[in-house]
């Protein structure tokens, strides 16, 4: 086990980043330093804050204790508890491993990080005896890691699925109610602070997949990492697209979506998905996430709570300081138990799905038939199937499309043999439907 702090000796906090997130948990803890240290049981003291830039105003943190060298402050100060909120692989995988070395516990906000190194930094940590908190990784308040990782860790989670990044959500829900296009949405998301000026990682879904990939490891204590998870964004999305969802009664969502199987198969999947309108996923507003578990024996469990934002992702991150810094005390560490077992993941393909289609067709006496032999050849089982009562000026009529369970193989097969039909006029639109 690492070196613990004995005696009376303040416990010795290093901040790595002073960001959005990073400011507002220096300031938790200089505010609220007496009651902190009540919790913990132990004074502290902030050894120091490492930052990128030191020219840049931080209101309320001294001067002195700022420095643009990270890994020095870690060597030279030896804290007790690193706190890494700088985000991306580096140099934060180098500093945590670092933190490590050197005896530290660590407490990271860092999905991207986790979601792609996870096994090796829970392994390295376990090595040195060490903790590795991060309940700020996977939805910024709401305490869902610490419920998957020690309250249900006897219990079988068979399907996790969530609402997990509040940038996607509120652009979905500027074109799904003002009708914007995704460019206009996603500036007004950067003009009101919703959105960093480079939202590719959320916009693609690469946020929302290392998520998931944190929640479905700790939840199947099977290692996931977010190269496993199936991912698809929302820049593809158009205004016709949620005119469609309300005609079926369904609102459109970047769903983080996890299974187990009843053979003990994994998939995981980022995408966009339609959710029925009365379900309590598709009221999740803003910045807002919610995050729904099934589980074998507990039932259905919900839990829902501002998803970012610096003040309350910085309570998560005081959580856990407080919860490692106890452990520090007492000589302890918590263990992460997900590598029990290796289960297999399944590629996209092999997940089933239903399916909500929209295409133009010839408006032509045979069409419906054709189109129902296409999807008979590829199992496509057909709950409705609905057609415009008008064509239009070029004789072209829509159809709709909602399917039973079909598999994902299937279904691409069925749309890449549709697209190549002289009968099928336009693009053809395809959405996944989750909560039928």
């Amino acid at each position: 086990m690492g070196e613990q702090s004995g005696g009376n000796k303040p416990l010795r906090i290093a901040l790595l980043g002073c960001g959005t997130v990073g400011l507002q948990v220096a300031r938790l803890l200089i505010e609220r330093a007496a009651e902190l240290a009540a919790q913990i049981g132990r004074d502290f003291e902030i050894v120091g804050v490492a930052v990128r830039d030191l020219t840049k105003p931080r209101p309320g943190i001294p001067a002195d204790w700022l420095t643009d060298d990270a890994a020095g402050l870690i060597i030279r100060s030896q804290p007790d508890i690193v706190v890494e909120l700088i985000g991306g692989l580096e140099p934060a995988e180098t500093l945590i491993r670092t933190a490590f070395a050197n005896g530290a516990a660590v407490v990271t906000a860092n999905k991207m990080l986790l979601g792609d190194q996870g096994q090796e930094l829970f392994a390295q940590a376990q090595s040195a005896g060490v903790d590795l908190f991060f309940e700020a990784a996977v939805a910024g308040a709401i305490p869902i890691v610490r419920p998957l990782r020690e309250s249900l860790v006897g219990e079988r989670i068979t399907e996790i699925v969530g609402v997990v990044n509040g940038t996607t959500n509120f652009i979905i829900e500027q074109m799904a109610t003002k009708g914007m296009a995704f460019d206009a949405a996603l500036a007004q998301a950067k003009q009101l602070g919703y959105a960093e000026e480079d939202a590719s990682a959320d916009v693609s879904g690469r946020d929302a997949a290392a998520k998931t990939a944190l929640l479905a490891s700790l939840g199947f204590h099977t290692w996931v990492n977010s190269g496993q998870v199936y991912r698809e964004g929302i820049t593809a999305l158009t205004p016709e697209d949620f005119q469609a969802a309300r005609t079926i009664g369904c609102v459109i969502k970047l769903l983080a979506v996890a299974t187990l199987s009843a053979d003990g198969a994994v998939s995981a999947r980022v995408h966009p998905a339609l959710v029925p309108a009365d379900h309590t996923l598709a009221t999740v507003s803003g910045a807002y996430n919610a995050i729904f578990l099934e589980s074998e024996h507990a039932g259905k469990l919900a839990f829902f709570g501002p998803g970012a934002g610096g003040v309350p992702t910085a309570t998560a991150v005081i959580g856990d300081i407080v919860t490692v810094g106890r452990n520090r005390i007492r000589g302890v560490t918590t263990r992460v138990q997900v590598s029990e077992r290796a289960l297999p993941v399944q590629g996209m393909g092999q997940v089933a799905s239903h399916y909500f289609l929209r295409f133009q067709v010839a408006d032509a006496p045979g069409i419906l038939a054709r189109v129902g032999e296409v999807f008979a050849r590829h199992n496509i089982s057909v709950r409705s199937l609905n057609q415009a009562s008008d064509a239009d000026a070029t004789g072209r009529v829509q159809l709709t499309a909602l399917t039973h369970l079909v598999l994902e193989a299937d279904m691409q097969a069925c749309l890449a043999e549709l697209s190549h039909n002289d009968f099928v006029n336009g693009e053809l639109r395809m959405l996944r439907v989750w909560g039928l």
